[in-house]
């Protein structure tokens, strides 16, 4: 599997997006990460993309998050509904 990096981190109501440098978007529901979810919406537009861009921080909530982990959080939620 290739890397994952991340190119544009958005969000909306319900869902964190990260559009990916090969054009794909992964869009995980916001409720997954309770310290995104209790941030405002400054707070959540103040990331910047790390470790060549493979992770998001948002330094004024000292939260971290693979793009990976998004993937594979993911996944173990859509086997769970099944």
């Amino acid at each position: 599997m290739n890397t994952l990096k991340g190119k544009k981190v958005s969000f909306d109501d319900s869902y964190l997006n990260v559009e990916l440098a090969d054009g794909r978007i992964i869009s995980t529901p916001i409720t997954w990460y309770p310290e995104l979810k209790r941030a405002t919406f400054e707070q959540l537009k103040n990331y910047k993309l790390i470790c060549r861009n493979t992770g998001i921080e948002w330094s004024e909530l000292d939260y971290h998050l693979s793009i990976e982990s998004m993937m594979m959080f993911k996944s173990a939620n859509k086997n769970r509904a099944a």
